[in-house]
């Protein structure tokens, strides 16, 4: 192999692995991003899960009747 076959496989390894270090970054922000989503499902389903069980005391604490709530007619 010549010098110049050399330089020109050298600069392609070198252009190859910062382009796999650009990947590999992107796949950690994508990750990241994943991981944050899935701690707000979370947070969705226990905010879901405290709202009924609210709603359980408040009708608990009104005797089991449902609330007696008048809404204004809009229009």
């Amino acid at each position: 192999m010549s010098r110049v076959e050399s330089e020109l496989s050298d600069r392609r390894f070198d252009t190859l692995l910062e382009r796999l270090d650009r990947i590999g970054d992107e796949l950690a922000k994508v990750s990241k991003r994943l991981d944050n989503d899935e701690q707000f499902l979370r947070i969705t389903r226990e905010l879901a899960t405290l709202n009924e069980s609210l709603q359980a005391l408040a009708y608990a604490a009104l005797g089991q009747q449902a609330p007696n709530v008048r809404r204004r007619r809009t229009g």
